[in-house]
């Protein structure tokens, strides 16, 4: 039976806690075994979270130690995927950008604020995990992200909707949800879900659904690989000086 943490908290506008219990009952069909916390100690145990499959952050502008980022992505190097959505993941801890670099984005504007109608473009070729999912349009915060140019877009939506001193620029196709790889981890992003009913859409649950079963492969998949790959002169040394 694999074995997923669901660390919730941060923000209550973005309905942690309701979010939280969306990905377990996602997770409880899929019969993995589930811990869910409230509080970001549930990384301290850097050796607990080796043994997971999945972590899966539903946590909004908080602080992080440096202790425990070190321990999620040794986590994750090692094989355990990481999975999110919206400012759950890729605007968990602001000052930090070791977290940025694994989970591959940070945001930093949504023009119009909640209410925007946008359209969600799926990217057919791209990925089995949007397989059969059309272009949808949804009523939420339109996400501006800076992203790791390394990910793989599974979806785009396009900049400018709304006005504001952006809109000047060349039209953008910026990415809603994509993968990446951290080590021998997989890491899955959505940009959706500024509040639960967005992540309770059927398509936006099918996308979600996809992308935590998806990262949770990873440890099966290439768990269990050289670390030293990641690690001193052949490759990413660790953590830098984010707070």
């Amino acid at each position: 039976m694999k074995k997923a943490l669901i660390v919730w908290g941060g923000w209550d506008g973005h309905e942690p806690e309701q979010v939280a219990g969306i990905f377990a009952g996602l997770l409880r069909e899929a019969k993995f075994d589930i811990e869910v916390s409230d509080t970001l100690n549930a990384f301290n145990d850097g050796e607990n979270l080796k043994g997971l499959d999945l972590i899966v952050p539903v946590w909004t502008m908080g602080d992080i130690s440096k202790e425990q980022v070190a321990n999620v992505s040794e986590a994750v190097q090692g094989g355990t995927g990481i999975a999110g959505c919206h400012g759950g993941m890729c605007d968990s801890f602001r000052n930090n950008v070791d977290w940025q670099f694994m989970t591959g984005g940070q945001w930093v504007a949504h023009p119009g604020n909640d209410g925007v109608e946008y359209l969600v473009e799926i990217k057919q070729s791209s990925s089995p995990l949007v397989e059969g999912i059309q272009d949808f349009k949804v009523v939420s915060e339109q996400y501006y992200l800076h992203v790791d140019p390394a990910v793989e877009v599974l979806a785009t939506t396009r900049f400018p909707v709304v006005s504001g001193p952006h809109v000047l620029n060349k039209a953008v196709d910026m990415p809603v949800a994509w993968t990446k790889r951290w080590g021998y981890g997989r890491v899955y992003y959505n940009s959706l879900g500024h509040h639960a009913d967005i992540v309770d859409m059927p398509q936006v649950k099918e996308m979600m659904r996809r992308g935590l079963l998806w990262a949770a492969e990873g440890k099966t998949l290439y768990g269990g690989g050289d670390l030293k790959l990641f690690s001193g002169e052949q490759g990413y040394t660790g953590m830098g000086d984010s707070q």
